[in-house]
């Protein structure tokens, strides 16, 4: 089995784990916290098993737009309120789970993917720290859905 870079951040929202699982498996939202997918749209029915979308994601340096892409995701886990799952591409697996906690939610937000190699391993992660601006992504799309839930 191929090794894993993985990432994780996770925050405490007081709202119910239906409240917070309608937001994070409704992907057309994902615009309004993340900071590197800018829009989703679904291709095929959408909120369930198997579901596809689309992302459209941009990478940038301050106000410097360095790559623009757009990934196809499938839903591997919905099962509603605790986890919504997708894999991007077909190697990038992204997982929210929530936890009934207190009076809100602890939503985990993580990702997988296997280990990059030879140059791409020098730029991405290396030069690029890309797995740490990957869980800076991630601390900074959970702020702003705790804001949004909360306001």
């Amino acid at each position: 089995m191929a090794e894993l870079t993985t990432g994780r951040a996770d925050t405490f929202i007081r709202r119910r784990p239906a409240e917070v699982f309608a937001a994070v498996a409704d992907v057309t939202r994902m615009g309004e916290w993340s900071p590197e997918t800018v829009a989703c749209r679904w291709l095929d029915g959408g909120q369930t098993l198997g579901a596809r979308f689309e992302g459209d994601n941009v990478a940038a340096l301050g106000p410097v737009t360095l790559k623009r892409w757009t990934t196809t995701s499938e839903v591997t886990e919905y099962r509603e309120p605790a986890v919504f799952e997708f894999v991007a591409e077909g190697t990038t697996t992204w997982r929210f789970e929530l936890t009934p906690e207190d009076d809100g939610t602890r939503v985990t937000e993580s990702f997988s993917h296997p280990r990059t190699t030879g140059v791409q391993r020098v730029l991405y992660n290396l030069m690029g720290s890309r797995r740490r601006a990957m869980e800076k992504g991630m601390e900074q799309t959970l702020r702003r859905l705790k804001l949004a839930l909360e306001s």
